[in-house]
Parts: structure tokens; C-alpha cells; sequence
């Protein structure tokens, strides 16, 4: 990475300053076409992915789903565990990210 580069990819706290705005959640970088993976998702899976607060990658969701799904033996409830880790994830960050007082961290 450049000089330019690395002066804009962090922000304060070395937390990313991007499109995804500021977070302090890991990021990855992965190999592979991330849009087919996306299209071989189930419809249900593409629905949820849709409506995600977070950006998600498909094969993400597929194992956190397939996962959920071998516990709860339900599509729905397998779907819901997605929102649960979804609103986890949002607490975490909003903790760093805006500090304790947040709304999203009494979860």
C-alpha cells in the first residue's frame, strides 16, 4: 500500500475509515467471487442477507446458517439465530465504536 494509502486506511483508534464507515470489527480479505457465491445462496438466505445491517459475505452466512440450522433442526429458527448474531455483533462495535451509553449495547 502506498503512502496515500495508508494514510487513509485508518482512522482514529485504528479503526478503518471506508465505505463501511468506522467499525472495529475484523476484517478479512477472502479469495474467490464473492456475487457467485452469493447467487448459489438459497432464496431464504438472500432474502436475509438483503435486509442485513452488516456487510455480510455470502459464504458467511451460509456456514453461520447451516450451523444454526444443525442445532435448531427449523429454517426459522436457524434464520432468527442470524438475526441474534447480527445484533451481537452490533452491540460489540457500537461499544468501541460510540462507547457503553449506545442504545445497541444493552443487548
Amino acid at each position: 500500500m502506498g503512502a496515500i494509502g495508508r494514510r487513509f486506511a485508518a482512522g482514529r483508534n485504528g479503526m478503518t475509515r471506508s465505505n463501511r464507515g468506522s467499525t472495529s470489527l475484523k476484517r478479512r480479505k477472502r479469495a474467490g467471487n464473492s456475487m457467485q457465491d452469493y447467487d448459489q445462496l438459497p432464496a431464504e438466505l438472500r432474502a436475509w442477507l438483503s435486509r442485513a445491517i452488516l456487510p455480510w459475505r455470502p459464504r458467511s452466512v451460509r456456514k453461520a446458517f447451516e450451523r444454526a440450522l444443525a442445532s435448531t433442526h427449523d429454517r426459522q429458527l436457524a434464520l432468527q439465530r442470524l438475526d441474534q448474531i447480527e445484533e451481537q455483533m452490533i452491540a460489540k462495535d457500537a461499544r468501541t465504536v460510540w462507547g457503553d451509553d449506545h442504545p445497541a449495547t444493552t443487548l
